[in-house]
C-alpha cells in the first residue's frame, strides 16, 4: 500500500501504513509537529498505537506540514492520509480550520478505497510489505535508497522509504539508508532535542548503530556513569516495571458514570485473555519457598565485578531458576496445533516478562532465554525493562514466547492464578517476598519467604510434569547452588 501521494501543487499527503500482522487501525497519540512546522527526511511527526505497541512514524520528504488530518486520540483506518506537507518550497498557508484542531468529537472522516495500482506500479511493488517498526520488513527492505539529486520515480522512492526509514532506518543487514548514521526515530528525536548532530556521533551498539547512551555522551564532554536501578529492599519482591500512581478517588458530586473506551493494546489483551481462558484448560498449582540463600546471593552478585552496571534483583535468579527447571522437564515447554491436533515441542525458550505500562499489560519475551549466561540475562532483562517503561517494545519483541513469569509481588500480593498468554504451555507467578515466621533447623526463624504459582495448559502438560517444573522452580531458589549442580 503507498503511505503518500502528490499533487499538481507540491502537496504531499503521508497515509497511515500498512501495519501488517493483519491489524487494520491505529490510534494517533501524540503529534509531534503542527501546521506550519519545517519538517525534513527521517523526522518523527507522530506517535501511534497499534494492537500490538506504541510506535513513532517518521516522514519521508523535506517540507512544511500544511494539514493535520486528525487529532490526537483518533483511530485511524490503515490507508488514510493523516498529514499533508507542501513540498513545493513555498510557505504552507493554514487551512482555515484543520481537522486537528478541531473538537475530538468530530468524526474522521470516511476511509477511502484503496487506488488500483497499474500493472507497472504492481510488478514494481511485488513483494513490498511496508509495515510499522518491529514487524521486520520485506526482501526489497535491502536496496539502498538513491542519494538525494538522483531522478527517481516518486512511486519508487516511496516503495525504497516505507521499507526502510519507517523500520528504524535500517535494512535487513543492518546497513545505512543513503550513508545516513544509523539510530532509530526515537534515538534521532534525542539528538535533535539536544542539539546533538549525529554525524558526529561514535556507535556503540551492534552494526554501528547510534544508541542513546551515545547521543548522552556526544551532549556532556564528561558524562556520569549510567544509573543503575536502586536495589529493591531485602524484603520486597524485585521491580520492573513501577506501577502507576493511584487515580485520585472518584468525586460522588459529578457523573455518576464514566466510559472509557478500550482500544490499542488494552483491547487486544483483553481480547487474547478471554481467548486463553476459554481456550486451554487451565491448571494452576501453589508452593511456598523459603528463598533466604536467593536473596543473599542477591546482595553478593551485586558486588561481583562481572555483574557492575547490569540489573541484579530476584527475578534474575527466578528466571534463571526457571530456565534450569524447564532444562530439567523439557516436555513442558510446548504449544498445542489445533488445526493438526498436535503438540509442538519447543526446543528453545523465550522467556517472557509481563509488565505493566502507563498503556496497559505486555508480556515482551527474552528470545532463546535458555542460551543466556547470568550476565547476559541481566542485560537482556534491563533492556527489557527500559524499554517497557518507555512504551518502545516492538510488536516483534511480543512475539514467539514459549514461557512467562508475571510478578504481582511488586504489588505486595502473596500469590494469584495466571492466565496463559496465548500460545504458551505455562506462566510462572511469583508473589511479595516477606520476612515470615518459618521452621529452618529445627527452630522457628524468620526467614524470607516467597509463594509461587504455576498455571500450565493440561492439554500439553499433566499433573505430575506440572507439579516437577514447580517443584525444581522452587528448589533452585530454596538452594542456589542448584544452580551449579543442575545446569
Amino acid at each position: 500500500m503507498t503511505t503518500m501521494t502528490e499533487n499538481a501543487s507540491g502537496l504531499r499527503e503521508f497515509k497511515m501504513p500498512d501495519v501488517g500482522e493483519g491489524l487494520t487501525e491505529a490510534e494517533i497519540l501524540k503529534w509531534y509537529v503542527q501546521v506550519g512546522d519545517t519538517v525534513t527526511d527521517g523526522q518523527v511527526v507522530c506517535e501511534v498505537e497499534t494492537a500490538k505497541a506504541a510506535v513513532e512514524l517518521p516522514i519521508p520528504y523535506d517540507g512544511v506540514v500544511s494539514e493535520l488530518r486528525f487529532p490526537e486520540g483518533t483511530t485511524v483506518d490503515v490507508g488514510q492520509v493523516i498529514i499533508a506537507v507542501d513540498v513545493s518550497g513555498g510557505t504552507a498557508s493554514a487551512p482555515a480550520a484543520p481537522a486537528a484542531a478541531q473538537a475530538p468529537a468530530a468524526p474522521p472522516a470516511p476511509v477511502a478505497a484503496a487506488p488500483v495500482a497499474a500493472p507497472e506500479e504492481e510488478a514494481k511493488s511485488e513483494g513490498r510489505k511496508p509495515v510499522l517498526v518491529g514487524y521486520g520488513v520485506a526482501e526489497s527492505s535491502t536496496k539502498r535508497r538513491p542519494r538525494k539529486g538522483a531522478e527517481v520515480p516518486a512511486q519508487q522512492s516511496e516503495t525504497l522509504y516505507a521499507a526502510t526509514a519507517i523500520q528504524g532506518e535500517l535494512n535487513g543487514h543492518g546497513s545505512a539508508v543513503r550513508g545516513r548514521p544509523l539510530a532509530k526515530p526515537p534515538v534521532r528525536k534525542l539528538a535533535k532535542d539536544l542539539g546533538v548532530d549525529l554525524a558526529t556521533v561514535t556507535p556503540s551498539g551492534p552494526d554501528g548503530i547510534i544508541t542513546r547512551e551515545d547521543v548522552h555522551a556526544a551532549a556532556a564532554p564528561a558524562p556520569a556513569p549510567a544509573p543503575v536501578a536502586a536495589p529493591a529492599p531485602a524484603a520486597q519482591a524485585p521491580a520492573r516495571v513501577q506501577p502507576q500512581a493511584p487515580a485520585p478517588a472518584a468525586s460522588f458530586d459529578g457523573a455518576r458514570e464514566t466510559r472509557i473506551p478500550v482500544k490499542g493494546v488494552r483491547k487486544a489483551t483483553a481480547t487474547a485473555m478471554v481467548g486463553s481462558a476459554f481456550t486451554a484448560p487451565h491448571v494452576t498449582e501453589f508452593v511456598t519457598v523459603d528463598v533466604t540463600r536467593t536473596m543473599r546471593l542477591v546482595e553478593e552478585l551485586k558486588q561481583d565485578k562481572d555483574m557492575q552496571g547490569l540489573r541484579v534483583n530476584p527475578l534474575l535468579l527466578i528466571a534463571k531458576a526457571l530456565l534450569v527447571a524447564i532444562k530439567r522437564n523439557p516436555d513442558v515447554n510446548a504449544s498445542w496445533d489445533e488445526a493438526n491436533q498436535e503438540i509442538v515441542q519447543k526446543h528453545y525458550v523465550n522467556l517472557g516478562i509481563a509488565a505493566a505500562t502507563p498503556r496497559g499489560l505486555i508480556v515482551p519475551n527474552i528470545k532463546d532465554a535458555h542460551t543466556k549466561t547470568l550476565p547476559q540475562l541481566a542485560e537482556s532483562l534491563g533492556e527489557l525493562v527500559a524499554t517497557a517503561r518507555e512504551g518502545k517494545t516492538s510488536p516483534a519483541a511480543m512475539q514467539g514466547g514459549t514461557v512467562t513469569i508475571t510478578n504481582v509481588g511488586v504489588f505486595g500480593v502473596d500469590t494469584g492464578t495466571p492466565i496463559l498468554n496465548p500460545g504458551e504451555s505455562a506462566i510462572l507467578a511469583v508473589g511479595a517476598i516477606k520476612l515470615q515466621p518459618w521452621v529452618h533447623k529445627g527452630k522457628v526463624k524468620p526467614r524470607q519467604v516467597t509463594t509461587l504459582a504455576l498455571s500450565f495448559d493440561h492439554r500439553l502438560v499433566d499433573g505430575a510434569l506440572g507439579s516437577q517444573v514447580l517443584a525444581d522452580t522452587a528448589a533452585v531458589l530454596e538452594q542456589p547452588k542448584r544452580l551449579i549442580t543442575w545446569a
